[in-house]
């Protein structure tokens, strides 16, 4: 038994030892591979046929059609690229009264409202349903690295959370509004692939300038690990409506934006995304807060 999967917890009853997992692209192989290993009946489907082979070889059993997979199993995990293709699999009468009485644990990525909207429909057909979200990548899954996060009814979190804990890593549950992990999954999202915009066009500003990706790559690295503390300050500042700029007021900020801007456009460098930042800093500063620092932009995005 995998010492980070059901070991944490006490070993589920016989009838909560299967689980189903449908969508076997590289995180839901991984998925149930995770499964497998913490010695789980997994029973697998997918659209396209030909993925299942290395989990059969496993032990994984592949199932004929999506309402087969799902009667094999309590409980079962959905992983498909968005929620159009959930809708297409489980919106079926056939596998809606496959469903009914069991659990889905949605790992799909979307939209709270299309979260919430799922969770309706599985309401209306007696299906158990928790929203969930994986936060770290496909190689992290079954390890302590794993990061995933569940919204949906408490009671029903813990009923299965035994299992889930094969998946290894943290597991949290959010709260019962089944569109909360839907929505720290895009905030957090929206996070890092800003963040890996900025970086992709520090690259680029850096070659242009004779330095190479790995030349840069150790002080990159620096200006990553100045951001968690600063994180955890400046969610306390806009939470309180602070902003403080004593050390880093936004005019200074906005400064070493248009230094950005004017340098890569000089080498043909699309610097659409600082022009975006360095315009918001400066409606910031014309509105009379020059003096704050730069999350005061919070307020200026937050507006309807």
């Amino acid at each position: 038994m995998s010492t980070h999967g059901l070991s944490t917890h006490e070993n589920p009853s016989p009838d909560q030892s299967a689980v189903t997992v449908l969508g076997l692209g590289p995180m839901g192989r991984a998925l149930a591979g995770a499964f497998l290993a913490a010695g789980l009946r997994t029973t697998v489907w997918n659209r396209t046929p030909g993925r299942a082979g290395e989990l059969v070889e496993r032990g994984a059993v592949a199932a004929g059609s999506p309402e087969e997979a799902v009667a094999a199993s309590d409980l079962v995990v959905v992983c498909v690229v968005n929620y159009d293709a959930v809708d297409t699999v489980l919106r079926r009468d056939e596998v809606a009264a496959a469903l009914k009485g069991r659990t889905v644990v949605n790992l799909t990525a979307d939209t709270p409202d299309r979260a919430r909207d799922l969770g309706a429909w599985a309401d209306a057909h007696g299906v158990r349903y928790l929203d969930g979200a994986i936060m770290t990548p496909v190689t992290t899954i079954g390890l302590p690295e794993a990061v995933f996060l569940y919204s949906g009814p408490q009671e029903l979190y813990g009923t299965h959370r035994a299992v889930l804990d094969a998946l290894g890593g943290a597991h949290t549950h959010l709260g019962e509004d089944i569109g909360r992990a839907a929505g720290y999954d895009l905030a957090l999202l929206d996070i890092f692939w800003t963040a890996m915009s900025g970086f992709a066009h520090g690259l680029a500003l850096a070659r242009a300038e004779g330095i190479s990706p790995r030349e840069l790559s150790p002080f990159a690295q620096g200006i990553g690990a100045i951001l968690p503390p600063l994180f955890e300050e400046m969610s306390g500042n806009v939470e309180d409506g602070t902003y403080s700029g004593e050390l880093n007021p936004i005019t200074s900020a906005v400064s070493t934006m248009a230094h950005v801007v004017r340098a890569a456009e000089a080498h043909g460098i699309d610097s659409s995304v600082m022009r975006v930042t360095e315009g918001l800093a400066r409606r910031v500063i014309a509105e009379g807060h020059g003096s704050d620092g730069f999350l005061r932009v919070t307020e200026l995005l937050s507006r309807h």
